[in-house]
Parts: structure tokens; C-alpha cells; sequence
């Protein structure tokens, strides 16, 4: 099969065998993936990652030994691999098992190939109406719907999304519902016109404008999807005290706030990842959202190295790569 692989900052296309799936586990056949901003961060050395990435996907199952009625199911995934034994595991949360695998991040092979191997307890069914340019967003969409279950949310509260890439995209597009103010801030006029279609209010941060921006009343909650080392700094110079800071941003490059302020401020700091995947498709499915616009291009998979090109140049939206 032809697959990914990223090594030493390269990223390369090779033949590797078709993996056969354990009692367990589901040989998947992937018809499109996404090229997420956590794939790039592996290539350029993030968990000193070598192997296959890519953990946003649709497939199809070809093999499940003991469970053949997922045999052609169309199905997206859980990334989140726990040992299954540990209290954490045994208390229904894999996401922090300490033992945990991730797929396409650490210690399971990804979704960038034609086929993976994923456990039958991770798997979820794509709705048939679904098409699978917006099922791909299904991973995506629940670690932005998650800031939602973290923090009880109010109409009344004010929160703010810094950093207007697809993740920040996603988060001010999920959350609107529940908090119909949200302010979403970027620096990309065509990225905040997406969400301003489909009615959450922006603001355009100017390259060398005066931060924290003039006449903002400080915020109750931000969230900081800037995907830059620099985010949870700004991010914190928004916040009221005893606001809360939530941050989305995993980089392999050092970062640094003002604990002194957090501590003065008693500021609440939490930390978000993975989400729920039946909520996040279940909001696919019913179209409280469109990402169809978050969608820059689609590449055949054949096409990976200019297609991670893309994706890395700077303001893009999401690559897709299609398996067909």
C-alpha cells in the first residue's frame, strides 16, 4: 500500500505492506483525509515523531475478524488508543490513559496511507447523508466543541476565540450556539468572512496595531487557537481576573506567560485536546454548521508532498487529501 511517512523533518511517499488486523481492530480503507496543523508540527519535530501521521479521516471498514458487521460500514475514529486496563481506562477515559496510544501521533500508525488498522471500540459510523468533504472535520470539530463541555458556557458570558485558522474557525463556529456573542479575533480578513457568514461577530487585528486592541472590555473566557508560541501571552493580556484562559495551541517551539499575573489575577488555566466524536458528527450531521468553506483544496493522495506544501504556507485553510 502506499503511505506516508515522516522522518528527520522529511516527509516522504513509500510501499510499505497492508497491516492485518488482530482480533480487536479494523482494517480501514481511507478515502480522504485532512492535514492538520498537529501533522506539521510532527515534521517539523513535535514528540520527535518517525512513522505514518494523520488522525482526521473517513474510511471504510474491509476487515474486523469477530465483528464482520462492520465490514463496509463507512466510519471515522476515536484517535485516542488507552491500554484498556488502568483506572483511567476502566473509568471510560482512554484519553489520559498514561499507556495511551495516539493514532497517527504517537505510537499508532495514521490515516495518511491507503489503509490503517484501527480498534473496533474506536470506531464510529459516518451518517449515509454525510458527504465525506465535512465528515473529515469530524476529529477537528470535537476538539472544538470540547472548550463547550469544559466550561459551562452562558449567553450572558463574553468570550473571545484569538487565532482565526481552521481551529479557530471551528471553535467560533461551534460555540456561537451557545454563546450567540462570541468574538472571534484574527488577522486574516477571507478566514473572519467565513465566520461572519454564518453569523459570528470578528474583529480584524492589525499586524502592527496596539494590543490588547483599544475599547475591548476585558473577557470572561478566551480560548487561544493561535497556534503560535507567542498565543497564551497575548491571549492572557484579554482576560478579566479570575477569567479563564483555555488554550488549544500544541507547538514544539517554547512559550512563556506571566505566571505572576495569573497568580495575582487568579487566572484559570486549562489545557484542551480531543473531543467528543459522536457530538461532533451529530453537529455535522444536522448542518449546525458549514464547513465546506473551510475547505482550500482537495489533493489525490498521490500528490502528499505538494499537498503538505500547501498546507504549511502561511493563511491556509484546510487540505484535503482524497483516496479515490
Amino acid at each position: 500500500m502506499l503511505s506516508a511517512w515522516f522522518q528527520e523533518g522529511r516527509a516522504s511517499l513509500v510501499q510499505r505492506p497492508r497491516p492485518r488486523p488482530q482480533p480487536g481492530q479494523a482494517l480501514v480503507r481511507v478515502t480522504m483525509a485532512g492535514i492538520c496543523n498537529t501533522d506539521l508540527e510532527l515534521l517539523a519535530g513535535y514528540y520527535k515523531f518517525v512513522g505514518v501521521p494523520g488522525h482526521e479521516f473517513v474510511g471504510v471498514v474491509q476487515e474486523a475478524p469477530g465483528h464482520e458487521y462492520l465490514v463496509d460500514m463507512r466510519v471515522t475514529a476515536e484517535i485516542n488508543v488507552g491500554c484498556g486496563h488502568c483506572p483511567l481506562c476502566q473509568g471510560g477515559d482512554p484519553r489520559h490513559c498514561p499507556q495511551r496510544r495516539v493514532i497517527g501521533i504517537k505510537h499508532w500508525e495514521g490515516a495518511l496511507a491507503q489503509y490503517l488498522l484501527v480498534p473496533v471500540g474506536c470506531l464510529h459510523e459516518v451518517p449515509d447523508g454525510l458527504p465525506q468533504n465535512q465528515a473529515v472535520f469530524t476529529e477537528p470539530l470535537a476538539a472544538a466543541l470540547e472548550v463547550g463541555r469544559q466550561v459551562p458556557l452562558t449567553p450572558e458570558m463574553r468570550v473571545a476565540v484569538l487565532g482565526d485558522g481552521k481551529l479557530g474557525l471551528l471553535i467560533a463556529l461551534g460555540l456561537r450556539p451557545q454563546n450567540p456573542g462570541l468574538l472571534l479575533l484574527g488577522r486574516h480578513r477571507h478566514k473572519l468572512a467565513i465566520a461572519q457568514a454564518q453569523g459570528v461577530a470578528t474583529l480584524l487585528l492589525q499586524p502592527e496595531g496596539i494590543w490588547p486592541p483599544p475599547g475591548l472590555e476585558p473577557f470572561d473566557l478566551v480560548v487561544e487557537a493561535t497556534g503560535h508560541p507567542q498565543g497564551p501571552a497575548l491571549a492572557l493580556d484579554l482576560l478579566r481576573p479570575q477569567g479563564t484562559l483555555v488554550l488549544k495551541t500544541t507547538s514544539h517551539l517554547p512559550t512563556s506567560i506571566n505566571l505572576a499575573r495569573v497568580v495575582v489575577d487568579e487566572i484559570a488555566i486549562l489545557g484542551s485536546r480531543c473531543g467528543n466524536i459522536a457530538l461532533a458528527l451529530e453537529c455535522l450531521n444536522q448542518r449546525r454548521l458549514d464547513v465546506r468553506p473551510l475547505i482550500e483544496k482537495i489533493y489525490p493522495f498521490q500528490e502528499l508532498l505538494p499537498a503538505l506544501e500547501h498546507a504549511r504556507r502561511k493563511g491556509s485553510l484546510k487540505v484535503l487529501l482524497s483516496f479515490a
